[in-house]
């Protein structure tokens, strides 16, 4: 993969692009909009442990775009007004409109995750959300929406190799959270979590895909041909090789117990 991981990437990226000049039916050339466009919508939801590997990712599936019709949602914890809304609705405000594409590195999966390990939502609120996301899911997708969702996974000791470099490089100083200091201290709760979540999540019209994350660079190329094999015109799709089964695979209950997903 190292050999030829650079060669792969740009032929990737090269798809997206063509991918959403598709949805915007934009020009190559003058950036003009026609009628030939698409006007898709695209969600696509980023999960996983600290340090898996999101914030790379996501650089890459953005490197080209249009940063018009591309955004990256990160949204910082609720202030005190959004904490009396409804659950769900400050993701809703950042949903696409036509021919966008809206990335959410973490996402209302935060109350899945992080607020239960840390206590951050009572249970009464976590088991709400584990009710109610599927139904807000299928009402993104009977909309037109198109919605990948992926859980990136890493083992313990990779988290602990990448949280330290983290820790150490000064360039990264900005990803240090507070939040990195309990990851591995709270390992279990978060591998826990992460089950229920999946579990009852998992839908037949907004399903979870995930993809080993171990080696950052496969993950990557895993990540954006799933992308384009969901998202892609069908031309397009055809041109991209399907994600190797071993390393990117939909969800299922197996995978809780045959050593897929680190525990």
């Amino acid at each position: 993969m190292a050999k030829h991981y650079h060669e792969e990437l740009e032929a990737l990226q090269l798809a997206l692009v063509r991918t959403q000049m598709a949805m915007t039916g934009s020009d190559a050339k003058s950036d003009a909009r026609s009628d030939a466009r698409s006007d898709e919508r695209v969600v696509i939801v980023l999960e996983g442990r600290d340090g898996a590997g999101k914030d790379g990712t996501i650089k890459r599936i953005t490197e080209h775009l249009s940063v018009r019709a591309t955004r990256v949602v990160a949204l910082p914890k609720p202030s005190d007004r959004e904490r009396t809304q409804w659950y769900f609705q400050r993701y809703a405000n950042h949903l696409p409109a036509a021919g966008e594409i809206v990335i959410f590195n973490r996402s209302w999966y935060n109350r899945a995750g992080v607020e239960v390990v840390m206590g951050f939502s009572t249970a009464t609120e976590q088991e709400a959300f584990l009710r109610d996301a599927p139904d807000f899911e299928r009402m993104l997708v009977e909309s037109g929406i198109r919605l990948v969702k992926i859980w990136l996974d890493i083992s313990k000791d990779e988290q602990a190799e990448r949280l330290e470099a983290r820790r150490t490089d000064p360039l990264k100083a900005l990803k240090v959270s507070d939040m990195d200091k309990v990851a591995q201290a709270k390992w279990a709760e978060y591998s826990a979590a992460r089950d229920v979540m999946l579990t009852r999540t998992h839908t037949p019209f907004a399903p979870w895909h995930i993809v080993r994350a171990n080696d950052k660079k496969e993950a990557r190329i895993a990540i954006i041909r799933h992308i384009l094999n969901r998202i892609a015109p069908p031309e397009i799709a055809a041109e991209v090789k399907l994600p190797d089964p071993e390393l990117l695979f939909p969800f299922e209950m197996a995978a809780l117990e045959d050593g897929r997903l680190a525990k």
